[in-house]
This record gives structure tokens, C-alpha cells and sequence, in this order.
């Protein structure tokens, strides 16, 4: 069992993506104003998204179809396990450091933004996945969060804790990825 939990590891580059993780989003969390500006927050999540995102697919995809046993809940585990360490990342850096953000931001950052990167990898598939957690993250740079509902539902990642409409926003996103990537995998 543990030959292949390593064998599995190292073909969906996790050594790779956790290192990229825990570099980027430590060193963009330790450079942001404490309590400040939640786009940090939400591009440091995005990074550390972007990171696992890239180990989202195998090698060959025809290789995984012949395996013996079922893939669905072994892409669910791998994305909420990534979802999870990087969730676990920004306020470790909080650690360290004053918090960048509070933990209900980044949590519903991570949860929103890795849907968007699970969605990603099925339609653009795993090298490509890490673009629209990114660019949405770094749309919320250049939209700032208004009251218009086009402006909330642009910059959701960047709206403060307790906003209905982020939260819900993240979720929608977060379910619709884990549920497409566990049903349908990467596409080459």
C-alpha cells in the first residue's frame, strides 16, 4: 500500500507542488500587511492552488483507465488533500508572522479557487490548470469589491469574512470542481 501511495505521489509531481507551495505562499504571506488587503490573501491561495493544480493528471491517462480499481475517490482525496494543506499553509505563515487574513477567508479562498482549478483540469487539463484560480485571483487586483453585484461576484475572493455572497460563491465553485474532476479526471 505504501510503495504505491509513493508511486502515485511522485507521477502526480507532489513532492514538486508541495515545495512550490510552501515557498510561494509563505514568502507572499510573510510580504503582506498584517490584516491588511484580502487580495493578498486571496493571491497567496491561489498560488498554493495553482501549485497542487499542476499534479492533477498522470502521465498517461490511458494507463490510469486500465487500472484494476475505481479512480473517482482517489481524485476526490488528492484534491481535498491538496485543498487541505494549503488551506493550512497561509495561517501557518500566521505562525511566523502576523495573519495575513483571517482562517474563514482563506478557507473559503482555498475551497473556491481549488474548484476552479479542478474545472481547470478538466477542460484545459493539468498543465493548464492553474490559470483560472490564478487569473481569477488576480482579477480581484484590478476589480476592487463594490456593492454592485457584478463587482461582488468578480472579486468574491477579496470580499471580507461573513460576505453571504463569497461564501456561496466558493462553495458552488469548490463543489462543481470536486465532482467534475473525481467524475471525469484531467484531460489530456
Amino acid at each position: 500500500m505504501s510503495r504505491w501511495l509513493v508511486l502515485h505521489a511522485r507521477s502526480r509531481q507532489v513532492p514538486v507542488s508541495l515545495a512550490a507551495a510552501v515557498v510561494g505562499t509563505g514568502l507572499l504571506g510573510l510580504s503582506a500587511q498584517p490584516g491588511g488587503d484580502p487580495r493578498a490573501a486571496a493571491f497567496a491561495a491561489a498560488l498554493g492552488v495553482a501549485a497542487v493544480a499542476v499534479g492533477l493528471g498522470g502521465h498517461d491517462r490511458d494507463l490510469d483507465r486500465t487500472a484494476a480499481f475505481g479512480w473517482p475517490p482517489r481524485r476526490a482525496a488528492h484534491l481535498l488533500l491538496g485543498a487541505a494543506l494549503v488551506a493550512l499553509l497561509l495561517p501557518a505563515v500566521g505562525l511566523v508572522a502576523d495573519p495575513v487574513a483571517p482562517a474563514a477567508v482563506v478557507l473559503r479562498d482555498v475551497v473556491g479557487l481549488g474548484g476552479l482549478a479542478a474545472l481547470g483540469a478538466c477542460l484545459f487539463g493539468s498543465n493548464a490548470a492553474w490559470s483560472p484560480p490564478v487569473c481569477w485571483a488576480g482579477l480581484t487586483l484590478v476589480v476592487p469589491p463594490g456593492e454592485d453585484w457584478v463587482e461582488r461576484l468578480l472579486a468574491w475572493p477579496a470580499q471580507p469574512a461573513g460576505t453571504p455572497s463569497a461564501t456561496v460563491i466558493a462553495c458552488v465553485l469548490g463543489g462543481a470542481g470536486l465532482v467534475a474532476y473525481s467524475a471525469f479526471g484531467c484531460r489530456r
